[in-house]
């Protein structure tokens, strides 16, 4: 007796997916619930999980694929791992190897993530010479990135070793990828985004001393308290609703020739993902502690790289936070997030010399870049906007008395 598995429903308005990858090959043991396959919509990777406990089925359909909701990809299969046909997973074989890039086809059955995959297509490294150590013997990307400096992987046997360095120089090489779904969207709306809005971009240093103070002195009985650890965005976020009361056109957006304005901040904040930048939605933080705001930035971190943000989280948003400082991004001009009219950057903290009091002294310093839809933000209202934020970090105390 076998069980169908069907896509699920993804969430409003999405009717379709791409089959991103199987995390089951035919014949394993499979329990209830556990994930099978990844699927790719326009916004977050979902998993499939499985209906019932039993024994993987054969695949109907290959990665790669465009698949509908409610369509049937595959099937779970009564009974143990033993009792499991061999034909099964011969008559998938050939699915799962045209479905693979070239880089990996010869090694289709090995069981790799979305994160570790797209890494071993970066780096060029062969994962069939490389031992996982994760669970069930999959690939972590600490070991793909052990194997790529020529180290072996924890537990991995001495044998392992990166591809000899003659060998990847040998020779020129090119290699097709496909984009995914989620890249495909970002392009199309980062694209979208430049066509449509008059995006202009305003500039601003914040002198970071005062929020470095605060947080080295109550680091440590914030997070006793609270559990998570005091951020830079937290003072941000606070930052940017205090402006945003001041400048609530930098908080609405454009429907036909009307504008919308919202009395309440949900904030966009941008975080890595596997596949590429997606931005969940801390809803109403501008009535959100510290504590809270920094809690639920790092569970959407965590989510974002474990590939389990949902549709939910991602839905909404009226304003964007960006920290490309995270990544040692010194200045640049962020695109605003469709229907949303502005976004703020955050870069990276370098000591600079400055003038204080007509003193040259040192000081930790960073850009801010305010991008904006200049059909609904005025130049005025931007630098205005921007001028509160700064204010707002380089004197904390504003934000708890509302100035």
């Amino acid at each position: 007796m076998s069980t169908e598995v069907k896509v699920p429903v993804l969430g409003e308005s999405i009717t379709e997916a791409t089959l991103g990858q199987w995390l089951k090959k035919p014949g394993e043991a499979v329990a209830i619930d556990e994930p099978i396959a990844s699927l790719e919509t326009d916004k977050v990777a979902v998993e499939v999980p499985s209906p019932v406990a039993g024994i993987m089925g054969a695949y109907a359909v290959e990665e790669g694929a465009t698949v509908n909701v409610g369509a049937v990809i595959g099937s779970i299969e009564a009974g143990t791992a033993a009792a499991a046909p061999a034909k099964a997973a011969a008559s998938v074989a050939p699915a799962v190897t045209t479905a693979a890039p070239a880089a990996e086809a010869e090694n289709s059955d090995l069981p790799l993530s979305p994160a570790v995959r797209r890494l071993v297509l970066e780096l060029g490294i062969d994962p069939s010479k490389i031992r996982g150590t994760g669970k069930d013997g999959r690939l972590t990307k600490e070991d793909v990135l052990a194997a790529a400096k020529g180290v072996p992987a924890p537990s991995a046997d001495t044998t392992v070793t990166a591809a000899p360095t003659t060998q990847a120089t040998a020779a020129r090489q090119e290699e097709r990828v496909k984009m995914t779904r989620l890249r495909q969207t970002i392009a199309k709306r980062l694209k979208s985004a430049q066509d449509t809005a008059a995006l202009l971009t305003t500039f601003n240093d914040v002198d970071m001393s005062a929020v470095i103070e605060a947080r080295a002195t109550y680091k440590d009985l914030f997070e006793k308290k609270h559990g998570v650890r005091l951020g830079f965005m937290g003072f941000f976020t606070k930052a940017v609703a205090l402006a945003a009361r001041d400048v609530p056109a930098v908080n609405a957006k454009i429907e036909g020739d009307e504008i919308v304005y919202h009395n309440y901040l949900d904030v966009s904040v941008a975080v890595s993902a596997p596949n590429g930048l997606v931005v969940p939605v801390v809803r109403n933080a501008d009535a959100m502690s510290f504590a809270q705001i920094e809690k639920a930035i790092g569970d959407f971190g965590a989510k974002a790289k474990a590939g389990t943000l949902t549709m939910d989280d991602m839905t909404g948003g009226t304003f964007t936070i960006s920290n490309g400082g995270v990544f040692g991004s010194l200045m640049s001009t962020p695109i605003i997030n469709p229907p949303q009219s502005a976004v703020l950057g955050l870069h990276r903290i370098e000591d600079r010399a400055v003038v204080r009091d007509g003193q040259i002294v040192v000081r930790p310093m960073m850009y801010l870049a305010l991008s904006y839809d200049h059909r609904l933000i005025d130049g005025r209202e931007a630098v205005t906007f921007l001028k509160i934020v700064k204010e707002a970090i380089e004197d904390p105390t504003r934000l708890l008395i509302d100035l």
